[in-house]
């Protein structure tokens, strides 16, 4: 009997061999709660102000009429830039070499092929962020095809005006089909400024999410 009651005792049903501590279950709570607000934070990145972000981050730097410096530290100009060629640019600078290297103050100036790029005055050239705005890689431009292509998904864009004509992003919905913009100047000696953006989807666009093009 003895032996009969302890097997009686030290034996559990199936439910409560399979119930989970409370730690665990609360753990396992808690993750659930992580994913979920995983999920909604996807959901509304499409609709984070990167615009704000630029403007008024940390360093971001102001929004301003500014002179294009390349790469080299020299000032763009119209009479030292060759037709079907490009090099990127950073707007706007800050003057610290790591916040003016983020990804989403590069952008690239470009100038058309001929004959759309023969004119030494703004409207030979464009300047394009260069986040595509389908995954955020980072595109180039192709002088042998006078074309913007992202290497990670096979996006195209068109120099003329930024809009994806090829690639997933050419499936996004307006305006999220569409690379934002600089508009630029040239001033009498030929040197390429660029002019105080409007960072909206009606305006010059907004970096990662996209431009209305009209």
């Amino acid at each position: 009997m003895a032996s009969q009651d302890k097997k009686e005792s030290s034996g559990s049903s199936p439910s409560q061999k399979t119930k989970s501590p409370p730690s665990r279950r609360m753990k396992r709570r808690d993750f659930l709660k992580i994913a979920a607000l995983g999920g909604v934070v996807t959901a509304v990145t499409p609709y984070v102000p990167y615009g704000s972000f630029l403007s008024q981050g940390s360093g971001g730097g102001k929004v301003e009429k500014e002179r294009v410096i390349l790469a080299d530290g020299t000032v763009a100009s119209v009479n030292r830039f060759s037709v079907n060629s490009s090099q990127i640019i950073v707007y706007p600078r800050t003057g610290d070499p790591v916040k003016d290297a983020e990804p989403f103050k590069r952008f690239q100036l470009i100038r058309l092929p001929a004959p759309e790029g023969n004119a030494n005055n703004a409207s030979s050239f464009r300047a394009y962020s260069m986040i595509c705005v389908h995954l955020w890689c980072l595109w180039t431009y192709r002088s042998d095809f006078s074309q913007m292509q992202c290497p990670c998904h096979g996006s195209i864009y068109r120099t003329s005006d930024g809009l994806a004509i090829e690639g997933p992003a050419s499936k996004q919905t307006p305006p999220n089909n569409a690379l934002p913009r600089l508009d630029l100047e040239v001033d009498d000696k030929g040197d390429i400024w660029v002019l105080p953006p409007n960072w909206s989807v009606e305006g010059n666009g907004i970096v990662g999410y996209g431009r209305k093009v009209k």
